[in-house]
């Protein structure tokens, strides 16, 4: 059977809870920097808040909900997922409702916390556990279908922002963001996940045989050699793609791009992102995620040193579907190596853990190239430097193939 007649018999197999991840993916978009950016100017005039201002509270508002999500992530672990997947998204509910009834800069940064912890957080945290959880053999195919959810909601959920606050005020559409996930995605969910208790039996027998030979808790995973060998590669694509949207524009001033040219591009960016997730899914399934991953982050390589080398304006489609190429790629190997690594009995909190990081790594990267590019810093050394970055979590990466497959039980002192 070829590979696409597979793909599409797998996805028919499991069409109900493939949709259930999709939809968690694409539900996350309400809490993406792509989505709440687009009302940044009606909220910084309501609130009376410059760039600088409305920045640092959502910059506190990531942050803070990074290191939320590693306590919140765990309950995936405990709870069943007919209760945990409708609570995440009451949540960002409740954030959708919070900050369309802001009229303080305190419920203004509360409403930013539940969007960035239940939206861009829980949200993504519950798609992709729930795949590399309930998925073996199949787990590579099933991580990139949902992840498909985060680019459809990329596609639509802007225009249609835009659209609506041509008529209604913003507040208006973020209630009505609220009303839709209450009436409408909590029941889809729960719809989805009719006969999830069968899963879920299965589950634990597996994960009651992982308990009983000791199974790896966080503490654990930070114990152990092959996080910080694996960790680079899984958050290069992630860090280094806000460093070329964030800064786009003084990158495209410095070498002389006309921003039409920089806007149209990113159709590149966004079929290659697409075409990636499905056809790494297969990949890792083939020779698993381990391997999978230093591959999934060459093209990022080669996309930021032709960046870094070249200032001529067709480098710019090129590098970004490149990176495109690797955000698609990296997303499906890097969310299913912890399955592989660490089993699916703790798999909860240590997902929480490893996405806390590469949050934190996003965060981080604007502000630290910004002062970098202050300094005066050309584009092409800062470009350098996070080639020279990719290319050793590449090196790192290979290098973790060099131990086991299969996760050995942690000793325990």
């Amino acid at each position: 059977m070829s590979m696409p007649a597979a793909y599409l018999r797998f996805i028919s197999a499991h069409r109900r809870f493939l949709a259930f991840g999709f939809l968690m993916a694409a539900l996350s978009g309400f809490g993406q920097t792509f989505f709440v950016s687009l009302f940044s100017e009606p909220i910084r005039a309501a609130f009376g808040l410059g760039h600088g201002g409305f920045g640092l509270y959502y910059g506190v508002a990531t942050v803070a909900s990074a290191a939320a999500v590693i306590a919140g992530g765990r309950w995936i672990d405990r709870l069943d997922l007919r209760l945990f997947a409708p609570l995440v998204a009451v949540g960002l509910a409740a954030g959708a409702a919070v900050l369309a009834g802001a009229g303080s800069l305190p419920a203004l940064l509360a409403a930013l916390f539940l969007l960035r912890f239940c939206g861009q957080g829980l949200m993504m945290h519950t798609a992709m556990t729930s795949m590399t959880r309930y998925f073996d053999v199949e787990r590579g195919r099933a991580v990139g279908t949902a992840a498909l959810g985060l680019p459809a909601a990329e596609a639509l959920l802007p225009s249609a922002a835009v659209g609506l606050m041509g008529w209604w005020s913003w507040q208006a559409v973020w209630w009505l963001v609220a009303a839709l996930l209450l009436l409408g995605a909590v029941p889809a969910i729960l719809g989805l996940l009719r006969g999830h208790g069968q899963r879920r039996r299965r589950l634990e027998r597996t994960s009651a045989v992982e308990a009983e030979g000791g199974g790896w808790r966080r503490r654990d995973v930070l114990r152990d050699r092959r996080l910080y060998l694996v960790l680079p590669a899984v958050i290069a694509a992630p860090a280094t793609v806000t460093l070329l949207f964030f800064h786009q524009v003084h990158i495209a001033d410095e070498r002389g791009w006309d921003m039409a040219l920089m806007a149209g591009s990113f159709v590149t960016f966004a079929a290659a992102h697409v075409l990636a997730l499905l056809g790494s899914g297969p990949l890792v399934d083939r020779i698993t995620a381990r391997r999978a991953l230093p591959l999934a982050v060459a093209p990022l390589l080669l996309g930021v040193a032709l960046a870094a080398a070249v200032a001529a304006p067709w480098v710019v489609p090129c590098y970004l579907a490149l990176a495109g190429a690797s955000a698609g790629a990296a997303a499906t190997s890097g969310n299913a190596v912890w399955a592989e690594l660490y089993g699916v009995h703790n798999l909860g909190a240590i997902r929480a853990l490893a996405h806390a990081l590469m949050v934190s790594a996003t965060a981080v990267t604007p502000p630290l190239t910004g002062v970098l590019f202050d300094l005066g810093v050309p584009v092409g050394g800062v470009l350098a430097g996070m080639a020279a970055f990719v290319a050793a979590a590449i090196a790192l990466a290979a290098a973790a193939n060099r131990y086991a497959a299969a996760a050995p039980s942690p000793r325990r002192s």
